[in-house]
Formats: structure tokens, C-alpha cells, sequence
């Protein structure tokens, strides 16, 4: 495959390299232009337990890439999706598509701009880490799951099925995108709140006295979900049934503890979102990715009172008005 990867941070720089090392034409384009100097220079260098490799590569910032290519994956965070997809647009072929490879319900924007049927969605769940210009620390395998927005069952989509599982062996296809886009929201509340915190995920998720904000973060989201129609699905260890209204506390225990057991595995121990803002110090994604959750919960009727002020709480800190404490998810638990 000849694809063009837009964002090669963490998500698209891992991917883009394992398909380079399995053969196919990749091109990257960032805005770091440290990032595009050290990979043209020197390669993108793969570090961590999973693998560690060097894959030769081109790559641009976005002024100055030109071409057309009929596969563009989105990889940038999910706040930038706009300005993004806006600036790729001109360099996805008529009868092309993009894929975001993102956090959150992006499909709906780039849809808005290049076209529904130019559009696929994708669900990724594997750890890696941004760590310096040039090199990315994949920290983990994860679920990895390909969809047409639409649900059918494409000739294109079982092509970029063959191709993604030369990164992931076990990536999937489905119908149901959506599902596992809704239950990622869910995971990824609780993600942000650990990112209020100074513990890592494993450690966070394991404290027994936080299960009753991860059963109030979950139901949440999936209550969300489901009335959007969405069939929730579950991945490493997250079951969206366990967090659906109604469900037990041994449900929601159960599940955590998969969650605890999936995370201590991998050697990227915080979630990118605390990387944002303890390592980074730059703005998070959660008004694109978490705040659509209560949005759209307004619409059906629905309060999220858990994940309002979790988005409260994420914005002070990244204002300078809260300091990264674990007594946070305290706060935030009552």
C-alpha cells in the first residue's frame, strides 16, 4: 500500500513504521519540524519491549507536502482534526479515503469535510509514547479494529485489513465502528481522570476506593451510547455491560480488574493524557474527545455529571489553577 500518514506521533509513528518494515510506501507529515528533520535524517527508531527497529522514512511538514494519495491516515489529536483534515483534503485522491486513527468520534468531522464515503473509522488500544524527535517507545499491543462508517463490508476495507495486520496480527474488521468508538469513550473518561493523578493507570484503576467513579464514569458514557444507538463493544479488558445502567458492582469490579491486569503488562504506564499535561505541558483533548460525551447526552436528556466536571477539572490544571494530585480522583469520586 502507498499511504500517506498525517501525525507522526505516537499512534501514527508506530503504525507507519511497522508498515514501512513490512514493505509498504510510507509518508509521514507532522508539525514538529524537529520530529520530520530527525526522520529524515535518521530514520524513525521504534523502542520498548514490543519491538525495537529503525524504519527509514520520508517525511514533511504540512507545507510542504504535495502529491494525491488514495489512503490518508488521520493520526493527529483529536483536537487539531479540523485544521488537519482541512489541510490534507487536497491530497486525498477523488475516489481515496481517510482513516482516523484517533481517539473519539473524529469520523464525524472529517466526514463533514472530505465526504462520507471518503471517510473510514478505525478503534486502537495499544500503548506507545511520543519520546523524543525520531524515536517512539511502543509500550504494548492492543485491539486494533477497522470499520466503514456506514457498517458495510467492503472490498477496500478488507484491503486495509490485510495491510494494518502487518502492524497488528491480530487487528479485526467490523460493522460495528461505532460500538467500539463509544466503548473507547467510556475507557477514556477514565483514562482523563487518571491523567488528574500522579499514579499510573494500572495503579489508579487498582484503588479500591475510585470503583464507584469508574461504575459512575462508565454509565455514564454508555448510557450515552446507547442512546445513540450504538452496540457498545468491549476490548482488553473494558466491558461496556459491566458499566451499563442497572449493572452490579461485581460487574464493574470484574472488569476493572481485567483493566488493572491488560495495563500492568504494558511499559507505558500513564495515559497519553497525563503525558499532556505533566510531561508536555500542552492542552489535552478532552474537549473533543470527553465533553461530546455529556453534549450529546444533553440532547437525548441525559446528565453527565461525572464527566462535566472531569472536564472542569482537566481545564484548571491545564490553566495552571490545579496541580497534578491523586487526591484529585477523590475529589472528583465525591
Amino acid at each position: 500500500m502507498k499511504a500517506l500518514i498525517w501525525g507522526a506521533g505516537a499512534i501514527g509513528g508506530t503504525v507507519g513504521a511497522y508498515l514501512i518494515r513490512a514493505g509498504h510506501d510510507i509518508t509521514f507529515v507532522d508539525n514538529a519540524a524537529d520530529h520530520v528533520a530527525a526522520i529524515n535524517a535518521t530514520g524513525l527508531r521504534i523502542t520498548g519491549p514490543v519491538d525495537a527497529f529503525t524504519a527509514t522514512a520520508t517525511a514533511f511538514t504540512p507545507d510542504a507536502i504535495t502529491g494525491v494519495w488514495d489512503h490518508v491516515f488521520l493520526c493527529v489529536k483529536a483536537h487539531h482534526t479540523v485544521d488537519a483534515c482541512t489541510a490534507l483534503a487536497p491530497h486525498v485522491a477523488p475516489d481515496g479515503y481517510v482513516l482516523s486513527l484517533q481517539n473519539g468520534l473524529n469520523e464525524i468531522e472529517i466526514s463533514a469535510i472530505v465526504g462520507p464515503t471518503r471517510t473510514m473509522g478505525a478503534f486502537v488500544n495499544f500503548g506507545a509514547d511520543y519520546m523524543a524527535p525520531g524515536e517512539i517507545m511502543r509500550g504494548n499491543r492492543g485491539a486494533v479494529v477497522l470499520g466503514e462508517i456506514d457498517g458495510q463490508m467492503t472490498p477496500r476495507l478488507a484491503e486495509l485489513l490485510a495491510v494494518m495486520q502487518d502492524f497488528e496480527p491480530d487487528a479485526i474488521s467490523t460493522p460495528e465502528i461505532w460500538g467500539y468508538l463509544w466503548g473507547k469513550l467510556g475507557y477514556g473518561a477514565m483514562l482523563f481522570a487518571q491523567a488528574l493523578g500522579m499514579a499510573g493507570i494500572a495503579d489508579c484503576l487498582e484503588r479500591p476506593e475510585l470503583l464507584g467513579l469508574w461504575r459512575d464514569l462508565g454509565r455514564e458514557a454508555v448510557t450515552v451510547g446507547l442512546a445513540e444507538g450504538a452496540s457498545l463493544r468491549g476490548f482488553n479488558g473494558y466491558d461496556p455491560a459491566a458499566f451499563a445502567p442497572g449493572a452490579s458492582e461485581d460487574a464493574a469490579r470484574a472488569s476493572v480488574a481485567e483493566m488493572v491486569a491488560f495495563n500492568q503488562g504494558s511499559a507505558k504506564t500513564h495515559s497519553g493524557v497525563w503525558r499532556d499535561l505533566a510531561i508536555r505541558k500542552r492542552r489535552t483533548e478532552v474537549d473533543s474527545q470527553i465533553a461530546p460525551i455529556a453534549a450529546i447526552g444533553r440532547k437525548h436528556g441525559i446528565a453527565c455529571p461525572k464527566v462535566e466536571k472531569l472536564v472542569a477539572m482537566i481545564h484548571e490544571v491545564e490553566d495552571g489553577k490545579r496541580q497534578l494530585s491523586d487526591a484529585n480522583l477523590l475529589e472528583l469520586a465525591a
